[in-house]
């Protein structure tokens, strides 16, 4: 299986810094920056990007965070602050086009650049989205249209740059979209039986292993 299933559109890094809001302090590399030309890819990390937490981001099973540029005109009416909906607005570091949460599953593998790279876990929207957009709603929003987003592993590194082709090179799991995955933790889509068919995937990251353990009923 070899074809040509979306595109980088765009690339972001960001190193960890201090921020503000509501007179409360917190650090977080949410902030990213489009970069041009061709920059490495390895194996937890892109050139220039780093995570503040690593207790809940970055490490091998989620070197790379993704969103799909689908979502961006939702959210920039939802939200209606359009010169801020830059790509990269919600901490992405790669903004693909026609790969979205639906399009996509559990240990896919592509080609992109130079370096491989697998669909290992949709992305848990976490507080630091809320806070860089004043909304406490806005992990609870995005879980509820299905915008979250994904993590990539990285299986070899390489370079990469926006406009590069993703070739899909294995899809181990097709009954497994992110979307699916999604409707199974949240939704209890499929009960028990759907649980622990996604839980059992070799493909998928071990903190969603843990979570899915812990989801019972």
């Amino acid at each position: 299986m070899e074809h040509v299933a979306g595109r980088l559109a765009s690339v972001q890094v960001g190193w960890p810094r201090n921020l503000e809001s509501h007179g409360k302090e917190w650090r977080s590399a949410i902030f990213k920056e489009e970069i041009e030309g061709r920059i490495l890819l390895g194996s937890t990390n892109l050139e220039g990007d780093r995570q503040a937490n690593l207790r809940f981001h970055g490490g091998p099973d989620k070197a790379v965070c993704c969103f799909p540029a689908e979502h961006f005109e939702f959210w920039r009416d939802r939200l209606g602050r359009e010169g801020e909906f830059r790509h990269g607005a919600f901490g992405e570091n790669f903004t693909l086009e026609n790969l979205t949460e639906a399009q996509v599953c559990i240990g896919d593998t592509f080609t992109v650049g130079s370096a491989v790279v697998q669909v290992t876990q949709p992305r848990q929207p976490c507080i630091n989205l809320a806070r860089k957009w004043d909304s406490e709603e806005m992990p609870e929003k995005m879980i509820a249209t299905g915008h979250t987003g994904y993590y990539l592993r990285v299986l070899t590194a390489g370079e990469i740059g926006a406009g590069d082709e993703c070739l899909l090179t294995a899809r181990p799991n097709p009954a497994f979209t992110v979307a699916a995955a999604n409707d199974i933790l949240y939704r209890k889509v499929g009960g028990e039986n759907a649980r622990l068919s996604l839980r059992d995937l070799p493909e998928l990251s071990a903190e969603w292993k843990r979570v899915l353990g812990r989801a019972k009923g």
